[in-house]
């Protein structure tokens, strides 16, 4: 790999020597069944604790039954376990580091991490009050340290591990296959909707937010935005739902997925200002660029 090589974050897979075009398939291969593994122990592990049908109820009840601490943990480490998935995946593989994954400087950048994360949890805070406030309260205090913990620890990394599946292996595969980056973030959405169990328009809601995410990816070359605003979301929600002023769905009513879409979008455009006038992506593609120019 060199400089000459060097494209974007979305085309990075073509640059690794090893690259051919049906390794990310084998990846994903290799990635799933170890999920499965990995799924299966982690379903025994909470039916020997917890009992079978306390189980199957959080693996069939929907998002309406994410509404407790042990219900939120044990979904977000359902997604969680994507990360050494993909890791042992990668490594038998061989076609590329895993840390290409994460961005084109093969590191991850707490700081822009970090700075992306403000705006977008304060916006997401007082966007999820207003339409908490227009419709009352749903829930039941739910308020304790095991839910603070697993919302401020766990969830956090399972926005982080559905990065590193959409936006890392699902986009860089479309994009070194097809090396045009608005059709690898339009397909790549499409899989992320499809991941996900809403209605209609909760779809369209997600197919709005995985482009978002996708966009931000491949301007800033790494995964650290998109994680944050993905954080953001989630962890919104989680707060309202442990504090009993909202209660999780997975049917959006109409006038909701509408006000969530123009929220979505009005937060890109407002990310997107904020990122160029404090150079976010020059830094980023400065890191790269001194990677690339060793």
């Amino acid at each position: 790999m060199n400089n000459k090589e060097f494209s974007d974050f979305i085309t990075l897979p073509r640059t690794f020597e090893k690259y051919r075009w049906y390794k990310p398939i084998l990846v994903f291969i290799i990635g799933l069944i170890l999920m499965l593994i990995f799924q299966v122990v982690v379903e025994e592990t909470f039916s020997g604790l917890f009992g079978e049908a306390f189980i199957n109820n959080l693996i069939n009840g929907g998002y309406e039954v994410l509404n407790n601490p042990l219900a939120e943990f044990f979904s977000d480490l359902g997604v969680i376990i994507i990360i050494p998935a993909l890791y042992i995946a990668s490594k038998i593989v061989k076609d590329r580091p895993f840390s290409s994954y994460i961005s084109t400087s093969g590191k991850w950048n707490f700081k822009l991490y970090l700075k992306a994360l403000v705006i977008p949890l304060v916006l997401f805070i007082i966007f999820s009050a207003i339409t908490a406030a227009i419709t009352g309260p749903e829930g039941t205090f739910k308020l304790s340290l095991p839910y603070l913990i697993v919302i401020f620890v766990f969830l956090p990394l399972q926005c982080i591990a559905e990065e590193f599946a959409f936006r890392g292996l699902v986009m860089q595969t479309f994009g070194s296959w097809f090396k045009i980056p608005i059709v690898a973030i339009i397909l790549q959405s499409v899989i992320f909707t499809i991941a996900h169990g809403y209605n209609t328009l909760g779809l369209i809601e997600i197919f709005i937010s995985g482009l978002i995410f996708g966009f931000f990816t491949w301007k800033t070359n790494g995964l650290e935005v998109s994680s944050a605003l993905h954080t953001a979301n989630n962890f919104s929600v989680s707060l309202f739902v442990m504090l009993g002023i909202i209660t999780p769905t997975s049917s959006p009513q109409l006038w909701e997925t509408v006000a969530s879409i123009i929220f979505l979008i009005l937060l890109a455009i407002i990310m997107y200002y904020v990122g160029n006038k404090t150079d976010w992506y020059g830094e980023v593609q400065e890191q790269a660029n001194s990677l690339f120019s060793k």
